[in-house]
């Protein structure tokens, strides 16, 4: 066990390997050449590292037509990535004024569900509502909840059925709280996007606010945006 940690460790350690992981978790998947112009580095040495990436089983492979698409090979080495990222010390996250109000900090993906400001906001007012229980180490949808979610339009059995993991905190790089992940997380976000609450950004994993999604996020989660 202690020998393939420390062989995951030395993956991750390299910082075009970094790039790559931190890349992903955008959730989509990319080429190999997208993935070298975000690395800045040459299409061979990005195939060295993606290779190894793939040894180690933390990306899979797609090919479609012509070209080949890599993605993490399951969502939990994107939590485990977005965790790492919480292991920044706080004053090395410290910015200017000019970006106090990151788009990136304020309302993000991380990897398939909400994150940032918005993401925790959500995953707090859930709790304070008793719609989910925080038990420290795990979230639990209560009676109440499954009501709500059915109401809000997401069907929890139907969401159980998938094959991973349900719910689950994840710890937020940018505000140091939990937000929600698993497949309820995604569904969160789903629901909100295709009800243009949230809209997706190009070449980014900020998310945009509506205006409708204002007012949605304080009828529901009483957020001001």
């Amino acid at each position: 066990m202690e020998d393939q940690f420390i062989k995951v460790a030395s993956l991750l350690g390299d910082p075009t390997r970094a790039v790559i992981m931190w890349a992903l978790l955008d959730g989509k998947a990319f080429t190999a050449t997208e993935l070298a112009i975000a690395a800045n580095t040459s299409p061979q040495n990005i195939s060295m590292h993606l290779a190894k990436l793939l040894e180690a089983g933390l990306l899979c492979v797609e090919k479609q037509g012509r070209h080949k698409y890599y993605r993490f090979s399951n969502k939990e080495v994107a939590y485990a990535i977005e965790a790492m990222a919480s292991l920044i010390p706080p004053v090395m996250l410290q910015k200017k004024n000019s970006e106090k109000h990151s788009p990136i900090k304020h309302c993000r993906t991380c990897y398939d569900h909400l994150a940032g400001k918005i993401g925790v906001a959500v995953a707090e007012s859930l709790v304070e509502q008793s719609i989910l229980l925080d038990s420290e180490t795990k979230l639990e949808v209560t009676s109440k909840g499954v009501k709500w979610f059915s109401d809000f339009g997401i069907n929890i059995e139907e969401i159980k059925k998938q094959r991973r993991l349900f719910l689950k905190p994840c710890l937020d790089w940018s505000e140091r709280k939990n937000h929600i992940a698993g497949s309820l997380g995604a569904s969160l976000l789903d629901k909100m996007i295709a009800d243009d609450w949230l809209r997706r950004t190009k070449d980014s994993r900020a998310i945009q606010i509506t205006g409708k999604g204002e007012k949605e996020l304080f009828k529901y989660f009483k957020i001001v945006v």
